[in-house]
């Protein structure tokens, strides 16, 4: 990209009217998507945008302010932290995201020291594809439960609400233009909002009554639970690693094409994959899910062309204040089941089909019975939900998918060689 079509580059900082809006902007990206994740796992969408804000800063830090990222709750965690909870409650969860966070590290470390090829080979792309697919065809019963599910009871009503919002979603998706085309979940969620209160399924009590500023409900490791560590969490939760981290280097890619710079070589790779992973160990210390870079916000990077990472930084001081204001807390836990429910089915399905978009891009060829094999293998297992149990041992769904997927590609020879 030439640079006179740069209107602020990674290290310029804006006039302080022009900084603030900007910020907001980027919270706007990013807010729908970073309260639906603790929406739909039952933590505490306050501290989730605590722990966003925290994260981001801790990652621009350690990318020494290079890198234009903003980092959001990752749905790729959404259902091994519902079973961790269950489990073993919200402290299991937190626990098996600290580890996540503690895998990045030791992966950085290891790209630190032998380069970043190696990662490509475990993780191409008819693996990790197929995983991806897996995590949003996983979670469309959920989307769907949300949207049509009153309590236990089948509601129209409900049902009304979700296809309204999951309606003007679309719409806003496919119509609008600019910044406004980044935002349509935030805009459906307003619009499906607009459509409960009007219906009277919306109560406000809890918004009057809540204080301006209110400490948000956070899970302190040692305060609110004794931590441990078991075989079962780290099999729940590391195998997910695979498949954020092959997306962590995808926005790595594709922002370094949006800024003109090569992100894999500087800072590199390791660096950004160690912020993401301080990022997940920072909300696992506060109780927020695991963190992510964030399509939503560099897309806002590619059409703004405003690169500046003090209007990151700015966005994510704003998420940390957000977090404390209890009227806006109160106001979320307002917004009704069925709205995020129709934005749900949406995002799930974009996730399923971001594997398969994936898979196409790569050109893998779907006659070649290797390639058939591996991907045929995780997307059952996946979204069959097939465990295995050995005594305690528990390994299931998508985690046992992954690891699968990983030792088929690694064994399975290619056509070339079996002729």
């Amino acid at each position: 990209m030439k640079k006179e079509q740069i209107i602020l580059d990674i290290n310029d900082t804006p006039k302080p009217l022009t900084w603030l809006t900007l910020s907001f902007q980027h919270l706007f990206a990013m807010f729908g998507a970073t309260i639906l994740v603790p929406f739909l796992v039952g933590l505490d969408p306050a501290v989730a945008l605590i722990s966003s804000g925290l994260g981001t800063i801790a990652f621009l830090v350690i990318t020494k302010g290079q890198v234009p990222a903003y980092l959001g709750s990752s749905f790729a965690f959404i259902t091994p932290i519902i079973v961790a909870k269950a489990a073993g409650g919200p402290g299991a969860a937190m626990v098996g995201s600290f580890i996540v966070g503690l895998v990045y590290g030791i992966v950085a470390l290891i790209i630190k020291g032998t380069g970043h090829k190696w990662i490509m080979k475990i993780l191409p792309p008819v693996v990790v594809g197929p995983v991806i697919i897996v995590i949003g065809l996983g979670l469309a019963g959920t989307a769907v439960d949300m949207a049509t599910l009153n309590g236990e009871e089948y509601s129209l009503q409900y049902f009304s609400v979700a296809l309204i919002t999951l309606l003007i979603t679309i719409l806003c998706s496919i119509f609008l233009k600019g910044f406004f085309n980044l935002i349509p979940v935030l805009i459906g969620i307003a619009g499906g909002y607009i459509y409960s209160l009007a219906i009277g399924i919306i109560d406000f009590s809890t918004v009057i009554a809540a204080p301006l500023f209110q400490m948000p409900e956070f899970i302190i490791p040692f305060v609110d639970y004794s931590p441990s560590i078991s075989l079962e969490i780290i099999l729940l939760m590391v195998p997910v690693v695979v498949v954020t981290i092959s997306e962590h280097i995808g926005h790595q890619l594709v922002l370094g094409k949006i800024v003109g710079r090569d992100y894999i070589e500087k800072p590199g790779l390791h660096r950004s994959l160690l912020g993401d992973g301080v990022a997940s160990m920072i909300a696992a210390l506060i109780g927020g899910p695991p963190n992510t870079t964030y399509g939503e916000n560099i897309g806002v990077l590619a059409i703004t062309r405003v690169y500046s990472v003090y209007v990151l930084s700015g966005a994510a001081v704003l998420a940390v204040i957000f977090g404390f204001i209890g009227k806006i807390s109160a106001f979320i836990s307002t917004i009704p089941t069925p709205v995020m429910g129709g934005v749900s089915i949406l995002l799930f399905g974009i996730i399923a089909s971001s594997g398969l978009r994936m898979m196409i891009d790569n050109n893998i060829d779907l006659g070649n019975k290797r390639n058939l094999i591996i991907s045929s293998v995780i997307l059952v297992i996946g979204i069959g939900e097939a465990t295995l149990k050995v005594g305690n041992f528990d390994l299931h769904g998508m985690a046992l998918a992954a690891i699968i997927g990983i030792i088929l590609n690694l064994v399975l020879p290619n056509e070339k060689e079996i002729s």
